[in-house]
């Protein structure tokens, strides 16, 4: 699965695989249920990657706050210029659905790992 072979690759970075969810964010999402996490990775990703020129790309998502954040940070996909870099989607044009969705179900991948890995 492309999504696996991603996350692997994004394991071996230390910058990348030092990002894991606290106790609280663990927290939340049994709170909320993942699929209201995903609502709010769909909200996220739409609002602060989808545009063509996102707002304060590159620092447009927060290091906490949010364990959809933790996992955007973790997955590279927490701004175009990583986006372009480890999932070879270019800048300089809006997000497709199809690249939305990809997005949502990576982060997503990389939640259900690390809320079941650390149990």
């Amino acid at each position: 699965m492309e999504i696996e072979k991603i996350l692997s690759s994004l394991s071996k970075s230390k910058f990348r695989s030092s990002f894991h969810l606290k106790e609280k964010d663990k927290q939340y999402i049994k709170d909320k249920g993942l699929a209201k996490i995903k609502d709010h990775a769909y909200d996220f990703i739409t609002k602060r990657l989808a545009s063509k020129y996102p707002k304060n790309d590159g620092k447009q998502t927060p290091t906490k706050g949010h364990p959809v954040f933790i996992a955007e940070h973790a997955t590279a996909t927490c701004c175009r210029s990583c986006l372009e870099k480890w999932h070879k989607i270019p800048k300089g044009y809006s997000l497709t659905n199809k690249q939305i969705d990809y997005i949502v179900n990576v982060i997503m991948t990389w939640i259900v790992k690390e809320v079941k890995e650390n149990h």
